[in-house]
């Protein structure tokens, strides 16, 4: 699927990972994508900037809602207000976990929860062995081979989390993964021979679960304000 993407499509998908890494992320979810298409530089960018779905706004609301650090890993896929509605208090919940076992507590578990459950186990069996290589190679498929290739912008922010950052391969959630996925879709809606920045951010209009929604509604716009927004930019554009 990535032949198809153009260099800024690969370029947007570098970021989220970039944006992950700085905020101490150990996953790359959706919303990072979001926050990589709206500091991409690019229309659709813009177009995202103009309907209040700012690079600060994305970042602060990443950052108020799962936090900063390898910690943040652990509720990276739970929606906090629709916790809150239900009594959660996902904030009370990470205090009171640091209060018992101690201020890097969910960062410990998060490290614990990426470790190999194999390697105390001994030699690998042929089969395990098989698997793990087509999981490397299934995840390097999923990383833009030409995104090394593209000259990114330097990723900023308000935010950074403490210590070093994340190294090595993170893994996309479910919810990023089906972004990558319906953006195909949506190129092959318009007849398009290639996946831009555009099908991604029409693709990041179709999520309905998670925190796009929600960054969404804290700007005062709409899925559905945007998508025609979007598609009106390239209309004229083309």
């Amino acid at each position: 699927m990535f032949e198809r993407f153009t260099d800024e499509a690969r370029a947007v998908v570098a970021l989220a990972s970039e944006h992950a890494r700085r905020l101490g992320h150990r996953y790359i979810g959706a919303e990072h994508i979001l926050l990589a298409a709206v500091t991409a530089d690019q229309p659709a960018s813009a177009v995202l900037s103009a309907h209040g779905v700012t690079p600060e706004l994305v970042e602060e609301e990443i950052v108020r809602r799962v936090g900063l650090g390898a910690g943040a890993g652990l509720f990276g896929g739970l929606d906090q207000d629709a916790l809150a509605t239900i009594g959660i208090d996902l904030d009370a919940v990470r205090a009171r976990i640091e209060a018992s076992f101690g201020p890097q507590a969910l960062a410990r578990a998060a490290q614990s929860a990426h470790r190999d459950p194999h390697r105390r186990l001994g030699p690998r069996p042929p089969r395990l062995v098989r698997q793990w290589r087509r999981r490397r190679r299934a995840r390097r498929a999923m990383t833009p081979a030409s995104a090394a290739a593209v000259r990114l912008p330097e990723v900023t922010g308000r935010y950074c989390a403490p210590g070093p950052r994340p190294s090595g391969h993170i893994p996309f959630t479910p919810a990023a993964k089906k972004i990558l996925e319906v953006s195909l879709r949506e190129a092959a809606a318009w007849h398009d021979s290639h996946i831009g920045v555009e099908h991604i951010t029409l693709a990041l209009t179709r999520i309905k679960q998670g925190l796009v929604p929600a960054i969404l509604a804290e700007a005062g716009t709409s899925a559905e304000a945007l998508r025609a927004a979007i598609l009106e930019r390239y209309r004229r554009a083309s």
